[in-house]
């Protein structure tokens, strides 16, 4: 395939369970490595924390040519994520973090605004489906886990 192809194929309307998209396809993986990130906290609560992590990733095999989105555009992303940590030393923690990437909006190079906001949405509205998405997956798992134990 070459370059215009790539581009043309990715930026195709895909469908995946009745939804349109484009982009990389399901499935498809991306491999990356955030050297020199920085990840800041501070306590907030008992139980609670706030943190930001700032760095720039690499990919660790480069991108087809021809192939991704146009440069300097911005995706925005929200996590959720399971982190387990193990001390080492005094100074040193084995972090192993797992969870979901859920895509909020994007904003090509040449927009004034997030994708949400072309479609009449909020920040907040996207978030809050995705919670509740979770919460309902969190809610029949325990749903499933009381009726296995109940047999």
């Amino acid at each position: 395939m070459i370059k215009d192809e790539k581009r043309k194929y990715y930026n195709a309307l895909k469908e995946f369970n009745g939804r349109k998209y484009s982009g990389m396809k399901v499935g498809g993986k991306h491999g990356w490595n955030y050297k020199d990130g920085d990840w800041n906290e501070i306590k907030i609560s008992p139980d609670k924390w706030k943190f930001e992590f700032i760095c720039n990733k690499y990919r660790i095999h480069k991108a087809p040519i021809g192939t991704g989105a146009l440069n300097n555009t911005e995706y925005h992303w929200y996590i959720i994520a399971d982190q387990k940590v193990n001390k080492i030393n005094a100074n040193t923690y084995r972090t192993e973090m797992t969870g979901l990437k859920y895509k909020v909006a994007h904003k090509r190079p040449h927009w004034n605004h997030w994708s949400y906001h072309y479609k009449g949405e909020a920040y907040e509205d996207r978030i809050i489906r995705i919670l509740e998405e979770v919460l309902e997956q969190l809610k029949t798992k325990r749903r499933n886990r009381e009726l296995s134990n109940f047999f």
